[in-house]
């Protein structure tokens, strides 16, 4: 048996990160467009442009995330999402009190840039530097857990603002920052010390890349390349999700559509929690990649049937489950895990920067070209991120003189 079979799950710093990153999702990105309209009024914004201060924000801190990936692999992953867990709570207190636009505006920078250093990416490096050769195993139990963060905090944000006004809210999430995710990020990275320091064979439990040296570039490109593009279908959809389903004649099915995309996600976590073990992790991002152009067909072409746009809600939300995973297991199986922070800050660069830009976008192809035919382009998009999955699928089974001809 090899030494991963018997390596068991680290349950206690999975369940602690699953708190963590509910807690993270649920106060720093799910809880926004509900509190937005009130935003907009105090600061005398229409919403256009309080979500345009967010994909402003978004692009910052994607653009940064490169840099917050060096620092995990640097100083570790529990450090870095220890100070997140303090830059986090000073950056919503900022929001809550800021007297103006740019005050508000450089907070919401701060709050994109917490989110790099709290969220999945560092979540997930952390789970590698624990345990690299089941990290694979350990990202999943984790992405099941933290599924739950818009089911939990939508109601609860919304529990709260109907009680609180805006800045309140702010400044109750950032208590929850410092006084459950601060402590819980401070002690799994005390407890990653000290396994290292009593561990002289660190380097003997890393986790090998499956690629030769030459095809690795290659095949980063087009990794990116695929979740970049999965992140512009996701991201494009979720924003517009309500105008969508009513201008193809769906109407208050878009609230049934959004009800079902939640548990659909965790479903798809739970089935590849315990029918996956056998699959690749590169099969797993093409079977992700597959689901969501074929929702946005079976949506194109049932609309306006509600059983149509429920099944495209099922088969969307299983895509973007699975998506959700194969973006921490798939880098680490390629590449490996030194470097692993580096690679998830690239990845996430890429992914904030096009998801920023993606909610615009769709709302000028639909303004220019109607409704079915931005989502024939936004499933075209996605079907060149299964492309892209699929290449790399070829730079593995190629020979290592093919690649090194191909890079040249």
């Amino acid at each position: 048996m090899t030494a991963s079979g018997t390596e068991k799950p680290p349950i206690a710093a999975i369940a602690a990160l699953g708190l963590t990153q509910i807690i993270g999702y649920g106060s720093l990105y799910y809880s926004f467009s509900i509190l937005a309209p009130d935003m907009a009024r105090d600061l005398d914004w229409s919403s256009e442009w309080i979500f345009g201060a967010l994909s402003a924000a978004l692009l910052i801190g994607g653009l940064a995330a490169p840099l917050m990936g060096r620092w995990i692999d640097r100083f570790g992953a529990g450090r870095i999402m220890t100070a997140g867990s303090a830059i986090a709570a000073a950056a919503l207190t900022a929001c809550a009190f800021a007297p103006g636009r740019f005050a508000f505006l450089a907070a919401l920078i701060g709050i994109e840039v917490a989110s790099n250093l709290v969220q999945y990416g560092a979540a997930f490096a952390l789970l590698v530097q624990i345990r690299p050769r089941i990290a694979q195993r350990s990202i999943t139990y984790l992405t099941l857990i933290a599924g739950f963060a818009s089911t939990i905090f939508w109601p609860i944000t919304t529990a709260l603002h109907a009680h609180l006004s805006w800045q309140d809210v702010y400044l109750v999430f950032a208590v929850l920052h410092l006084a459950v995710c601060l402590p819980i990020h401070a002690w799994l990275s005390r407890g990653v010390s000290e396994s290292r320091r009593r561990s002289g064979g660190e380097t003997a439990r890393n986790v090998q890349p499956s690629l030769p040296p030459s095809a690795r570039m290659p095949a980063f490109i087009l990794m990116v390349t695929g979740f970049a593009l999965q992140s512009f279908v996701n991201a494009a959809l979720l924003v517009h999700m309500l105008p969508v389903m009513s201008a193809l004649g769906l109407g208050a099915t878009a609230v049934l559509v959004g009800t079902l995309f939640g548990p659909s996600q965790v479903l798809s976590r739970f089935i590849n929690m315990v029918f996956g073990g056998g699959l690749s992790q590169l099969m797993l991002a093409i079977i992700s990649a597959v689901l969501l152009p074929a929702a946005l067909v079976i949506l194109i072409t049932t609309a306006p049937s509600v059983p149509g746009a429920l099944v495209f809600a099922v088969i969307f939300g299983l895509g973007s489950g699975l998506n959700s995973i194969v973006q921490g297991t798939l880098p680490l199986a390629l590449f490996g895990s030194q470097g692993y922070g580096r690679l998830q800050g690239q990845v996430m660069s890429a992914r904030l920067v096009v998801s920023s830009t993606a909610p615009f976008a769709l709302a000028l192809l639909m303004s220019n070209i109607g409704i079915s035919w931005s989502l024939s382009v936004t499933a075209m998009f996605g079907a060149a991120a299964v492309a892209a999955f699929l290449a790399i699928t070829r730079l593995m089974r190629a020979p290592p003189e093919a690649v090194l001809n191909a890079e040249i």
